[in-house]
């Protein structure tokens, strides 16, 4: 069962992703948005403990861990292993295709809105709603959430 927290955001994301092929757009999107996230976000460093380098990714990473597991744990771990996945492509892709993902990743995700959706995307009206995207999605993959959104879409 979805905390009723994480089935209103849920609902109020569903509600900006109606149309079938905003949703696809979504799916090639959002992996590609989170991967040039972290990865520009392992080009601002911070400190160095024990020789190991930390940089604004490792917090971004705790943060948005740390609120995906307050919403539902086993999600919040899928996302932790998911997004712990981007560290180490991150150190391997150089800095102009980590751009050009960037691009291509806001480009697909603006026309799945613009072309399909005709509405802007949830995060505009509600920052949080950032985050809730990959989450989303991922709920999809698992079967905890249903597609189509609404009160009746979580299992």
């Amino acid at each position: 069962m979805l905390k009723p927290k994480l089935r209103a955001l849920f609902v109020e994301y569903a509600d900006c992703h109606r149309h079938p092929m905003n949703r696809l757009t979504h799916k090639i999107a959002i992996p590609l948005i989170v991967f040039h996230i972290v990865a520009m976000l392992t080009w601002i460093p911070l400190f160095t403990v024990a020789g190991v380098q930390v940089n604004a990714a490792h917090f971004a990473y705790l943060a948005a861990i740390g609120w995906y597991l307050s919403l539902h744990v086993r999600l919040g771990v899928t996302m932790a292993l998911l997004f712990a996945i981007c560290f180490p492509l991150a150190a391997v892709t150089p800095w102009p295709a980590v751009v050009a993902v960037a691009v291509a990743g806001w480009l697909v995700q603006l026309a799945g809105h613009v072309v399909w959706e005709k509405r802007s995307p949830a995060f505009l009206r509600n920052l949080l709603q950032a985050l809730v995207g990959p989450l989303f999605f991922v709920a999809i993959l698992t079967g905890d959430w249903k597609q189509g959104g609404g009160a009746l879409a979580a299992r």
